[in-house]
């Protein structure tokens, strides 16, 4: 009987909780759109961070890096690199969100889409927001109330975001930093 009981209050929760998630994007969709066939080419790249890595990713973001593995899209078009994207999950206020964050050749985010949002719609921002990073790149200023507006109702979401980014940018710093030659003792 209690199993019963338990089961139809988990599954009463899990409808309640999916009619708020909502997913915009799958991740393939999102790399057709920011690197669109047949003039670019997407090669995803694993990474691992080694612990200095990660410490100093925490450092130039002041966020900590959730996993050592690093996933990432390296886009060429026409011949020239056009870009990079990363995925970022994490929590808002009790349920995920996931974006895909591009950034331009040179480092900087060119956009921000959400991929999925299980929170209620209303706390999330609207599409002109996430316009708001384009071009900023990692600094001080990437902050909500800096380079980044508040956003009434959906604060714990634009802070969320902002981490994220920053985040994002500084493992990009990071790995696309040319690699270091071995130290050699005489």
């Amino acid at each position: 009987m209690f199993s019963k009981v338990l089961t139809l209050v988990l599954v009463g929760f899990m409808g309640e909780r999916s009619s708020e998630a909502k997913v915009f994007l799958s991740l393939s969709e999102a790399l057709a759109q920011a690197f669109p066939a047949p003039q670019c080419q997407v090669k995803t790249e694993n990474r691992y961070l080694t612990e200095a890595e990660a410490k100093q990713a925490q450092e130039l973001s002041g966020e900590r890096t959730p996993s050592a593995l690093v996933v990432r899209y390296l886009a060429t078009c026409g011949g020239k690199a056009a870009g990079r994207a990363y995925t970022d999950t994490h929590r808002v206020r009790t349920h995920p969100e996931s974006l895909f964050v591009v950034l331009d050749a040179s480092g900087r985010v060119r956009k921000i889409e959400v991929l999925s949002f299980d929170e209620p719609l209303e706390y999330m921002p609207r599409a002109e927001w996430y316009e708001t990073f384009n071009q900023v790149p990692l600094g001080n200023d990437l902050q909500v109330r800096q380079k980044i507006p508040f956003v009434t109702g959906a604060s714990l979401t634009s802070q969320a975001t902002v981490k994220a980014a920053r985040r994002v940018l500084a493992l990009d710093q990071i790995l696309s930093a040319p690699p270091q030659a071995p130290f050699k003792a005489k």
